[in-house]
This record gives C-alpha cells, sequence and structure tokens, in this order.
C-alpha cells in the first residue's frame, strides 16, 4: 500500500479494496497515513450473493492513528450491533464505515428519501455510534452501477447519535470538525455505557 500511503500524506485515510488472500479473496478495508499502513478489516458479514466471491473475516480489531483509536466495518458489518461494540470494547473512539450500500432492490421507492435500505442505512449509522458513545464516519458509494442505485448519504455521526455533517445523495465530503475524546467525555459523563453494561445476563449466540 505504498502508493496509497503517499496519497494520504498527514492525513488519516481508509479505503476500500478487494484483497489477494490466495485461495480465498476478501473484501476488505485499510487505514494509511504517510507513515504506511495503520490498519486492516476484511468484512465479516457476508450477505447473500458475496458468499460466491470473497471469504469472511474473522475479527473486529482497533488500532492507535494520528487522529484517535479507530475500528473499521464495511458496508453489511454495522447491521449486526455485536460489530460496533466488538470495536468500542477494544477502545475504538471512531468507528470508519465503509460501504457500497444499495437502495432496496426488491422494493424500490420513488425518491431514495422514502427508500427502506435509506431509512437503514441512517438508523444504522445513527444507533451504532449512540449506543457505544463513539465518533462514526460513515461513507458510500453514489450513482448507478447494472440495476443497482447506490445511496450516497455520507455522514459524520457525534457521540450522542447527532448528524453533524452529511452528503444526502450526491457525492461529495460531509465535513465536521470536533475534539474526538473531548465529545467522547461529554456524553459518558453521566451515563458510561461501557461500563454499564450487564455481561453476566445477556444470552450468549448458538452456533
Amino acid at each position: 500500500m505504498p502508493y496509497a500511503s503517499a496519497l494520504a500524506a498527514e492525513m488519516v485515510v481508509c479505503v476500500g479494496f478487494c484483497e489477494d488472500g490466495g485461495d480465498v479473496r476478501y473484501n476488505a478495508a485499510v487505514c494509511v497515513s504517510g507513515d504506511g499502513v495503520l490498519g486492516l478489516h476484511r468484512k465479516v458479514h457476508l450477505p447473500a450473493g458475496e458468499t460466491a466471491a470473497y471469504g469472511p473475516g474473522d475479527r473486529f480489531d482497533a488500532f492507535d492513528t494520528p487522529a484517535g483509536r479507530i475500528g473499521m466495518l464495511i458496508d453489511y458489518d454495522k447491521t449486526f450491533p455485536e460489530s460496533a461494540r466488538s470495536l468500542a470494547l477494544d477502545g475504538a473512539q471512531i468507528l470508519a464505515c465503509l460501504s457500497a450500500w444499495p437502495t432496496s432492490v426488491t422494493n424500490r421507492a420513488p425518491r431514495i428519501a422514502q427508500d427502506r435500505q435509506s431509512r437503514l442505512f441512517d438508523l444504522y449509522d445513527q444507533a451504532r455510534a449512540a449506543e457505544n458513545q463513539v465518533v462514526l464516519a460513515s461513507s458510500n458509494q453514489t450513482g448507478v452501477m447494472g440495476g443497482m442505485r447506490f445511496l450516497g448519504q455520507a455522514k459524520v455521526v457525534g457521540p450522542g447519535g447527532d448528524v453533524l455533517a452529511r452528503t444526502w445523495s450526491k457525492a461529495g465530503l460531509a465535513v465536521a470538525e470536533l475534539d474526538v475524546a473531548a465529545e467522547i467525555d461529554r456524553a459518558r459523563r453521566i451515563l458510561h455505557h461501557l461500563d454499564e453494561r450487564r455481561a453476566d445476563v445477556y444470552r450468549e449466540a448458538r452456533g
């Protein structure tokens, strides 16, 4: 990833790519700065249709960066609360969610704002930030590819679940300036969700 690192320079940038794992390919994301690779994530949750093309990742790990401790999610990963919670428990302050999230294929609405997948995309972004009291940066593809129309709706969400900046359905940049650590401290001042969990009463998943 030397080329991506060189382009990132002083920025911290998360980029999606198809990773060649030898006998298997992964839907993956890498986080880079001018200093090199900071973190890597392989998409864990594969929806129907992707399993023929990709193998699943098997972990969620946060990592330190100049912008704060970051954890990455890819697309369908954020549908599962456990994904973001695992990263938050690993100390993630920022969740970087990279997506190619389309409008509903089976029940397409005349306008994107009325689309079921549009509502879910925003709901998941805000819920994952609020329930873990972290900052979430969500990117998404725009435009049309084949029979799919992509939502856009890139955004930055604060640790209280408030959308701080967004692009709606058009391509662009959602820009928000904030002190990440200070915003998280403020959100956790009275109610600290991670500290107040009751792991002893939660049901474990059955395989």
